[in-house]
């Protein structure tokens, strides 16, 4: 495919933002919504423009410089949007982009990743045995390779691996909890319960929308723990550093402004209306690059 990320050096830079520009958050999908919910709580002043990329979702199956190009483009958009900050709110793009989209924009506009959230669960964990549910292209990134290495091979601790490529459609479909998305989970995680797992990682934003069905099926048995909170907080870290946290009322502003590519706004409007939480005010619109 055509290159498509950024070019060295960045030619045509945007002004550094003021306190009052959005955060942008990026996802391959819809998923990404989780993160941004929680960024939406845990800083209550800020506006969020989230951009998802669902022409191309998901990302998982993917090569890994394709992951890279398509990351770059969508950070490129929020950053020509007046972003203050960019949040990739994908396990699979933070594996492989991170580095590359911080150096390309220096520290004038901060980028902040996602990791799957295994350190706590690798601390917790009574059983030494946490499974980890992410895409194949999050397991070959290195960002959890050092997690394991640090934290969970001197605690003893036995990381099992779970991927699926079907559970992100059924969460951009709405259909986390039919009979097909319920089946799935039962066949995917059965092997970790019986091996005595108890803590499952949730390794892909997608995934903390399918709480209510893996604890439909499994109870108590589970104890699910995604990444989305710690990134709210380094979020907030971030903007107190460098002096563009908001904290004036913006009263009843619209919380999440959506923007998606491959998809019809209208058509994603009830599946989004039962994702994001009724407290949090948002719009979908159509991307034009």
């Amino acid at each position: 495919m055509t290159a498509i990320h950024p070019i060295y050096p960045l030619n045509d830079p945007m002004p550094k933002a003021a306190a009052d520009a959005p955060i942008g958050i990026f996802d391959s999908g819809i998923g990404g919504l989780s993160v941004a919910q929680e960024i939406a709580r845990h800083l209550p002043n800020e506006h969020i423009v989230y951009y998802a990329d669902t022409a191309h979702v998901p990302y998982g199956p993917r090569d890994d410089q394709e992951i890279r190009e398509l990351t770059a483009h969508a950070i490129e958009w929020l950053y020509r949007k007046g972003c203050k900050v960019a949040v990739v709110a994908c396990n699979t793009a933070s594996a492989f982009s991170l580095d590359y989209l911080r150096a390309h924009y220096g520290e004038n506009f901060p980028i902040i990743g996602l990791v799957p959230a295994l350190k706590p669960a690798v601390l917790q964990s009574k059983t030494k045995t946490v499974a980890v549910l992410a895409t194949p292209a999050t397991f070959r990134g290195q960002l959890i390779k050092e997690i394991v290495e640090r934290f969970a091979k001197p605690a003893q601790v036995q990381v099992m691996s779970v991927t699926n490529l079907d559970l992100v459609p059924f969460v951009e479909a709405g259909a986390q909890m039919s009979a097909a998305c319920l089946q799935t989970l039962q066949e995917i995680l059965q092997p970790a319960v019986d091996q005595g797992a108890d803590f499952l990682v949730l390794g892909c934003t997608h995934y903390p929308f399918l709480k209510p069905a893996i604890q439909h099926i499994f109870g108590q048995k589970l104890t699910l723990i995604d990444s989305g909170f710690a990134v709210a907080r380094q979020t907030a870290r971030i903007l107190i550093k460098n002096e563009l946290l908001f904290e004036q009322d913006r009263k009843d502003a619209v919380r999440i402004e959506c923007y998606v590519s491959g998809r019809n706004a209208e058509n994603l409007k009830p599946i989004l209306s039962r994702l994001i939480s009724e407290d949090l005010t948002w719009t979908v619109e159509n991307i034009s690059n």
